[in-house]
């Protein structure tokens, strides 16, 4: 399979990769065939899957509006994915121009993409680096070049979590990043869930990501509930994606489990 011009050498492009399966689920133009392959099985086993990740799409959305509105001015948003539409700089800066945000992702897609539409804005920046290593982050220069962790950060983990396995402690890891913030601090988090779906959607929907980059591990309301600890979960609590402050123009859903994930926002008191 060839390289398409715009992928950095480095991409192997004959396996799936999720922040591009994203991307294809949303319509994006920076994935490959493997991708699109794993994006139209996953649509044959759950008919919701684009709709899905529309929905989470618009959740981040909303939460960044709702956080700009509540005094945050900078954003660190880990496991960004793919740039499509309604990026984070760009819904926080329309609203406050003096924001500030720090996207982190692993991908080189992501990467490259997201500093080609970067250039020119001195108060974002991507970062290549792990979820799984907190400590690289939150000593990264560019990371403390924009933020200020002496000022309350909007902390954006969303649809990312579900690929962190139970041995790698995903608990400590947001604890680590939370234990960096200071009060008035927000975390922003969305995460799948297996609950509402019957178990025979749920294996297939596991078998399939199994030959991806990274494997998944959709978690329960109690499960993602607990991400949250040392934080006020503001209203509406821990709901379903398109239950969380939706707003008009919004996708609708006939029952909001449909979009297979949870959603909310907490406050560090």
């Amino acid at each position: 399979m060839e390289h398409e011009s715009w992928a950095p050498p480095e991409v192997d492009v004959e396996r799936a990769n999720v922040a591009r399966i994203y991307d294809a689920l949303l319509g994006g133009s920076h994935n490959f065939a493997v991708d699109r392959d794993v994006a139209s099985a996953l649509t044959a086993i759950e008919p919701s899957s684009r709709e899905a990740a529309r929905a989470n799409r618009q959740f981040l959305g909303r939460a960044v509006r709702f956080l700009v509105k509540s005094g945050i001015r900078q954003f660190l948003d880990i496991g960004s994915g793919v740039p499509t539409l309604g990026n984070v700089h760009e819904i926080a800066q329309s609203a406050a121009p003096d924001a500030r945000v720090v996207y982190v992702d692993t991908d080189p897609v992501a990467i490259a993409h997201s500093k080609s539409i970067l250039a020119g804005n001195d108060q974002a920046t991507i970062v290549q680096a792990d979820l799984r290593e907190p400590d690289v982050i939150l000593s990264h220069p560019d990371v403390n070049r924009l933020i200020d962790f002496d000022r309350p950060v909007g902390l954006l983990l969303v649809a990312v979590l579900h690929f962190i396995t139970e041995e790698e402690h995903p608990g400590d890891l947001v604890r680590r990043l939370a234990d960096a913030l200071p009060p008035g601090s927000h975390l922003v988090i969305s995460h799948a869930t297996l609950d509402g779906r019957a178990p025979q959607v749920n294996e297939a929907i596991e078998k399939l990501y199994s030959r991806t980059s990274a494997p998944g591990r959709p978690r329960d309301h109690a499960s993602v509930k607990a991400f949250f600890d040392g934080f006020e979960i503001l209203e509406p609590g821990l709901v379903y994606l398109p239950q969380w402050r939706p707003e008009e123009g919004d996708l609708k859903f006939e029952r909001p489990e449909q979009a297979w994930g949870y959603a909310g926002v907490g406050l560090k008191t």
